[in-house]
């Protein structure tokens, strides 16, 4: 009796650094950004209920996460810390994190099985064209890895290019901000401020853009092809634990 409870035991013990793999992490990639750059200074900073919910998910699930950012340091968010976000900011040290965000220079891709992105306006100004950022989610999309996305958060996977120079997004869906909420909110002075749009950048880059014009549930999240998205804020978890379900398949 005492062999087999060892067994038991081990096994239970196995299956449990399986599913978790800690030697493997998640880098959630945030921006730097705290306003647009204009004399109003629009509101660019990342925000709280599109990053606190998916790090938690991925903490409880016992995987580690690391957060890079263009310049490295602090992140910053809007929206105030409700319910489980308020918990992962007093329990599961997710401001500590964030705010010792290493620099893009610093990461080794391999360390990584997954990358997600949150929104807020500020990854559309700092991390859509930073090329540090986007060889780093190439490298871990390239060797299997998985990619997640929730609301803005899809412009920093949507100019990525892959080593045969196709865009990561090109015959995918995404979903991500249409281009119809953009320009009747004043967020950004009605998408005037925007480098760019992103439904538009989706479809001009080859991707087949979703968002509440193509979906039935705007809450729905998408997976295609180890790329998961949403464009709805609520959804941002639902993003992450889909990113686990898929790598454990």
């Amino acid at each position: 009796m005492k062999l087999l409870a060892t067994i038991l035991f081990i096994t239970a013990l196995l299956a449990t650094n399986a599913l978790a793999e800690p030697s493997k992490k998640v880098l959630i990639v945030a921006s730097n950004m705290i306003d647009m750059g204009d004399p109003e200074k629009h509101d660019a900073r990342n925000n709280l209920w599109e990053f606190a919910p998916p790090y938690h998910i991925f903490v409880s699930h016992g995987f580690e996460v690391d957060f890079v950012s263009p310049k490295g340091g602090e992140v910053q968010f809007m929206m105030d810390p409700l319910g489980i976000s308020s918990y992962t900011i007093k329990h599961e040290g997710f401001l500590e994190k964030a705010n010792s965000s290493i620099s893009p220079s610093q990461i080794n891709p391999n360390n990584y099985w997954a990358v997600f992105i949150g929104g807020g306006y500020g990854v559309m100004f700092d991390v859509a064209d930073n090329q540090k950022i986007h060889s780093i989610i190439r490298n871990i999309y390239e060797t299997g890895g998985v990619i997640g996305v929730g609301g803005h958060g899809s412009a920093g996977i949507v100019n990525v290019s892959l080593s045969n120079g196709e865009f990561l997004v090109k015959g995918k869906k995404v979903a991500g901000f249409p281009n119809s909420t953009e320009k009747t909110k004043s967020w950004a002075k009605h998408g005037t401020l925007l480098p760019f749009l992103i439904e538009s950048q989706l479809n001009k880059n080859g991707a087949i853009a979703q968002n509440k014009k193509t979906l039935k549930d705007k809450h729905a999240v998408i997976t295609d092809q180890r790329i998961i998205s949403t464009m709805f804020l609520p959804s941002a978890a639902l993003v992450a634990k889909e990113m686990i379900i898929l790598k454990q398949q």
